[in-house]
């Protein structure tokens, strides 16, 4: 066999079997009606020519007219059912078809809903098709994080690179030098950290029971992440309007830290110099209610709806610094203690995270 035959046989692969199979369970049932048709035909034609010589002469026009009558009814019966088994076929062909499709990662494919919408087909279809548009977001979704990913690697990485070669050139001041070894540590710890998130992220996706669960204060905790965070709103001047009920809490101590650094974090980030950021806890009813706002920027609805997706940030320009995982970490954390955030914030008047803990996590 030659090259390009071999190569003619390795892109077209054969016809797939449960296709065939379909295909070939149809035609048999065509097949069989036909048959069925057939033989009874040709035994009215029997019986009518076994009893002609021995029927009387005035019965031999209304038996006539019963077999003829009979023949044709069988005829359309057969043509009708060739009719409807291909019209009944014909759904399950398409739907065979886009099934393959899919396989080969065409997940724009669509099945047109013509059936019944109350039928097990049309159910079928209905299911299909959700499922072709939760593969095709998760396709979608799939290719931004991977240009996310490496959009958020290589900017360190560029600038630790080009800072790097600055200083081998030498003839640099002290000031210089310090200031560009000053913006490569920055760069690596950015590294680190993202990295360490995406560590974090992916345990948390893996996790479904919480372990090491201990009791204590939800405030203490909060106090201890604002100190955590001393230097980016210290440095900035940045006010802080605390106001804190003592509440214990049962949970992964180290887990719902995460939670409050990221918080806290963003709202220190898009703060402006000299701003405010206030927090509150509050037991309410069955749930610890902590609120944290922060007379940032804001912002828009459409912002709002994606700030929990892997290396989404709403700072399109990336000018911010951030990896945006931090929010994954922290919806995922409050899906393993039962807990919800909502965010309330409108472009120019800041934001509003309210997260809600479970007394009985």
């Amino acid at each position: 066999m030659s090259r390009r035959g071999c190569r003619k046989s390795a892109v077209a692969p054969a016809q797939p079997r449960r296709y065939r199979y379909v295909r070939s369970f149809s035609n048999r049932i065509i097949l069989l009606l036909s048959s069925i048709m057939v033989a009874a035909s040709l035994l009215t034609i029997l019986l009518y020519w076994l009893l002609y010589p021995i029927l009387p002469s005035e019965m031999y026009a209304p038996i006539l007219a019963v077999a003829l009558s009979l023949a044709f009814c069988l005829l359309a019966g057969c043509l009708l059912s060739v009719i409807l088994s291909k019209k009944i076929y014909r759904p399950f062909e398409q739907l065979i078809r886009a099934t393959e499709k899919i396989a080969q990662g065409d997940f724009k494919v669509r099945l047109a809903e013509t059936a019944d919408p109350g039928s097990d087909l049309g159910a079928l279809q209905r299911s299909f098709n959700h499922m072709a548009s939760e593969l095709d977001s998760t396709e979608i979704f799939r290719n931004d994080f991977i240009n996310n990913f490496s959009h958020e690697f290589k900017t360190p990485i560029v600038s630790i690179r080009g800072f790097a070669r600055l200083l081998q050139e030498g003839n640099l001041t002290a000031e210089q030098h310090d200031k560009y070894v000053n913006i490569i540590a920055a760069e690596s710890d950015r590294l680190a950290n993202m990295a360490t998130n995406i560590l974090l992220l992916s345990k948390l996706e893996n996790q479904k029971i919480v372990t090491d669960r201990t009791r204590f204060y939800l405030d203490e905790q909060l106090r201890h992440a604002i100190l955590t965070l001393e230097k980016q709103w210290s440095s900035r001047n940045i006010e802080l309007d605390i106001d804190l009920d003592d509440v214990m809490y049962e949970f992964n101590e180290d887990m719902l830290l995460q939670v409050w650094l990221n918080l806290f974090g963003n709202a220190f980030k898009f703060t402006p110099d000299g701003g405010t950021v206030f927090c509150t806890l509050r037991q309410e009813k069955n749930e610890a209610v902590v609120r944290i706002r922060d007379t940032g920027c804001g912002m828009s609805d459409a912002v709002i709806t994606r700030i929990f997706e892997k290396f989404y940030q709403g700072d399109t320009s990336h000018s911010s610094a951030g990896n945006g995982i931090g929010l994954t970490i922290v919806g995922r954390i409050l899906v393993l203690c039962g807990g919800r955030i909502q965010v309330e914030s409108s472009p120019g008047q800041g934001s509003t995270f309210t997260v809600r803990l479970p007394m009985t996590a």
